[in-house]
């Protein structure tokens, strides 16, 4: 039982280090991505802002310059202003100064003409052009065409995406580094729990997790624990006793009634009538004494079964089979972490109840889960019906209208899982077939 709960922890433990790291990746990675888009469009936003912006201060230094150097209503450009792209027109669009690149001498001869306070165009996603028109003191109009290019603004761009990238990639990684260390040391009790978990049985009542004065919610929790527990040992301990208790106090007076019914079957003057129902009940005496006794050996062996004894399966199989001749065993070479005497109370009812209801049963070993042995029972009966397969398991359930106190296959289930083990029904087409996991030396 504790195996299971043990491997279901670790698996669970695992997979809730792996959610965290997972989960904080990829919230790390959302943030980094929506913070790279952020980025890029405030820095797309500044690159247009800052173009538009040398656009201006060039074309406001080129009018200025213009106007210093010009005098009456002649247009004088100095040399000084003019830098590549910058052209200077005169109220009729023709070119006073300059030089107009040869890519773009129809935009140039567009915007030469504005009326307009500004024109800005972007050529191909390569090249803005401004033009801007002036006034000399005289009243003489001119226009000012500038050009840049927006390649440097793109590259810075492109930089600062693989920057972002780069930055978002480190950020992911150390996220998940940082959450798997940290949940590796918020976790390790639960690991801790389930190790210790794992070496548990209902055998081993007196086992605790131990992981010392609380220093967070986990090793609370293990605190807890440890008092349900001890609460929960105190119960089965209670149950062993009072079992142990009533078997005794009934094996006294059935032993009087199983003596009491053996002499009477002695004595000759019995008639056939009599001697039948004498016999009868000397059955069911011996049957009750084999529950009794088992139930005397496994409340002791639950309380000491830590130093667990090892068995031969085979052993037990043929002690079961002494009364029925006609139960054929298979391949049953194995040995068993438990007592012979238990591995013969955890098969011998699920035998006996073959026995009754077919004519055919054969015993074998299948496959199991790791660390145990699975004892096959195979019967061609009629089979158990979809409602009986976990009912016949309820003490004092009985089917079928054999006789019986309805606490074999109950009992058989019960030794076997205070081994780790189980007692179950695989439904077939044809007959039943009962498995039985024992625990493996």
């Amino acid at each position: 039982m504790w195996g299971s709960v043990s491997s279901e922890a670790s698996g669970g433990a695992g997979s809730l280090r792996r959610q965290l790291v997972g989960l904080s990746a990829a919230v790390t990675a959302v943030a980094a991505v929506l913070l790279t888009l952020l980025v890029q469009l405030l820095l797309g936003q500044t690159s247009t802002d800052s173009v538009n912006q040398v656009l201006r201060d060039r074309c406001d230094n080129v009018a200025t310059a213009v106007r210093g150097a010009s005098t009456g209503s002649t247009i004088v450009v100095p040399a000084s202003a003019l830098q590549a792209g910058v052209a200077v027109y005169d109220d009729a669009g023709a070119l006073v100064g300059g030089a107009v690149p040869s890519a773009f001498a129809d935009v140039y001869d567009e915007l030469s003409r504005t009326t307009e306070p500004t024109v800005t165009r972007e050529i191909d996603d390569s090249d803005r052009v401004r033009a801007q028109p002036f006034t000399l003191a005289s009243g003489v109009r001119g226009v000012v065409v500038v050009t840049e290019r927006l390649a440097p603004y793109e590259e810075a761009e492109r930089y600062a995406l693989a920057v972002s990238i780069g930055t978002g990639l480190l950020a992911v990684l150390a996220s998940a580094l940082l959450a798997a260390w940290v949940s590796r040391r918020a976790l390790r009790p639960v690991g801790r729990m389930a190790a210790t978990a794992s070496q548990w049985s209902e055998r081993d009542l007196g086992r605790r997790f131990d992981l010392g004065a609380p220093t967070n919610e986990i090793t609370a929790l293990g605190g807890t624990l440890d008092g349900l527990l001890d609460k929960v040992s105190a119960a089965i301990r209670s149950e062993q006793r009072l079992t142990s208790e009533l078997a005794h106090e009934l094996r006294t007076p059935l032993t009087a009634v199983q003596g009491t019914a053996g002499l009477m079957l002695m004595r000759p003057d019995l008639d056939d009538d009599l001697r039948d129902d004498v016999e009868e009940i000397l059955v069911g005496t011996r049957r009750m004494g084999e529950t009794i006794t088992g139930l005397l050996e496994l409340a002791r062996s639950t309380s000491s079964m830590a130093a667990v004894s090892v068995s031969h399966l085979r052993s037990a199989v043929e002690h079961v089979t002494e009364r029925h001749a006609d139960v054929a065993i298979g391949d049953v070479d194995a040995t068993i972490g438990m007592p012979e005497s238990l591995v013969v109370r955890a098969i011998g009812p699920v035998v006996d109840n073959a026995v009754r209801i077919a004519d055919h049963v054969t015993i074998t070993v299948g496959h199991a889960r790791p660390g145990y042995v699975a004892v096959l029972v195979d019967d061609d009966g009629p089979g158990v019906g979809p409602d009986d397969v976990e009912r016949i398991f309820e003490a004092g359930h009985t089917s079928g209208g054999h006789a019986g106190s309805g606490l074999g296959l109950p009992l058989a289930r019960r030794i076997a899982r205070s081994a780790g083990g189980d007692v179950r029904l695989e439904r077939r087409d044809v007959g039943s077939r009962f498995v039985i996991e024992l625990p493996r030396a």
